[in-house]
């Protein structure tokens, strides 16, 4: 008769599941410091969301999805930082439009490279056309600019476990602090909210990062 006999530890039972990853705590705008300065707003020129959210008809076309991200956005900011001046995309995009062949294309930038979170300053030729912009929009009287770098909508990890109920999404948005002068980036935090709306979330992910209020 032979006998079989089992080997290791892991033999006969079921193998674990796999660990849902923790999300990354937001790290709080430092409003503080930027109190009575004036800081330039760029637009966001990336959003996307995991096909498992079917969030297609919601977002909407890319360019209405950004146009209202931008608008959530400094409007969030304007309520929730009151004590700093915010040029808003909108006066960016006017003063880029009001001179041609000098301004770049604030829609067209390539500001999505900075959510790499290896990168510590702002690259050429990117930072010399966030100086420009800065300097048409803001009258050169702001040090920093604020770059949403990207906003990636995923499914929110407890949305997984109850496949039969709407999916939960988890927005993340990129955001950056940077020196208009020298590029160097001072700050930057990966903001993230959940909710049934990719507005609900992007809401919650900017309240995340501008704490202290309702």
């Amino acid at each position: 008769m032979w006998t079989l006999v089992c080997v290791g530890a892991g033999c006969g039972h079921k193998p674990a599941p796999e660990a849902t990853p923790a999300i990354p705590p937001t790290l709080p705008l430092p409003t503080t410091g930027l109190a009575a300065q004036q800081v330039l707003l760029l637009p966001l020129t990336l959003v996307a969301a995991e096909d498992s959210l079917h969030w297609e008809a919601k977002l909407g076309d890319r360019r209405a999805a950004l146009a209202r991200a931008d608008s959530l956005i400094g409007e969030m900011l304007q309520a929730r930082a009151p004590e700093v001046t915010w040029v808003l995309p909108s006066e960016v995009r006017r003063a880029a439009h009001h001179a041609p062949g000098i301004a770049p294309d604030p829609e067209q930038l390539g500001t999505a490279v900075l959510r790499v979170p290896e990168l510590t300053m702002i690259p050429d030729p990117l930072r010399g056309q966030v100086r420009t912009l800065a300097a048409l929009a803001g009258g050169g009287g702001g040090r920093f600019v604020l770059i949403p770098a990207a906003l990636i909508y995923r499914r929110a990890p407890a949305g997984a476990t109850h496949p039969a109920t709407p999916p939960t999404g988890l927005a993340e948005l990129s955001l950056v602090l940077a020196d208009v002068r020298t590029g160097q980036i001072a700050w930057r935090t990966t903001a993230t909210g959940e909710g049934d709306d990719p507005w609900i979330s992007l809401t919650h992910a900017m309240k995340n990062v501008t704490p202290g209020l309702p």
